[in-house]
């Protein structure tokens, strides 16, 4: 780990006082600012703290908001609650991952551009069929305005 990496880690941890009752906000600003956990952050975090391993880890694989995986730059999540699935949210997901050339399994582009991810419920079942891109609610989707989204944002990109 860099000595910048460890300062801006140091930066986190100083706001939240180093308590150890702070660790899910810690890890929060932690993955807000990498988009992700990195192994070797948390493994630091976890000494700065003076709590095992094992804890933090066990914290950060319980809530579904925490990854352990690197995120592309533009997470977009697509809603497959009730509402949104009897609306045809699968289609949407479908179209997206074609375009993306992204599948189940590999959820992020290789140029670290894109993260697709599938959710429970966004809470916008009146807006259904809906997907977000980067928290930004897109209500009312169909698989060619997704795909004219993810077309203009790897337009703005370039």
């Amino acid at each position: 780990m860099t000595s910048e990496v460890k300062e801006k880690v140091d930066n986190i941890l100083f706001r939240h006082n180093c308590e150890k009752k702070e660790l899910i906000n810690i890890i929060q600003e932690i993955q807000k600012e990498y988009r992700y956990l990195p192994e070797d952050i948390l493994i630091y975090t976890a000494e700065k703290l003076d709590i095992s391993q094992s804890k933090i880890y066990g914290v950060a694989t319980f809530y579904e908001n925490f990854s352990l995986e690197v995120k592309g730059k533009n997470i977009i999540k697509i809603c497959d609650g009730t509402a949104c699935h009897v609306r045809k949210s699968v289609p949407i997901l479908n179209a997206i991952y074609k375009e993306l050339g992204l599948t189940d399994k590999k959820r992020t582009t290789d140029d670290m551009l894109f993260t697709v991810e599938t959710v429970s419920c966004l809470g916008a079942c009146g807006l259904a069929p809906v997907i977000t891109i980067n928290d930004h609610v897109h209500p009312k989707m169909t698989p060619e305005s997704a795909i004219e989204l993810v077309q203009s944002i790897k337009k703005e990109e370039m």
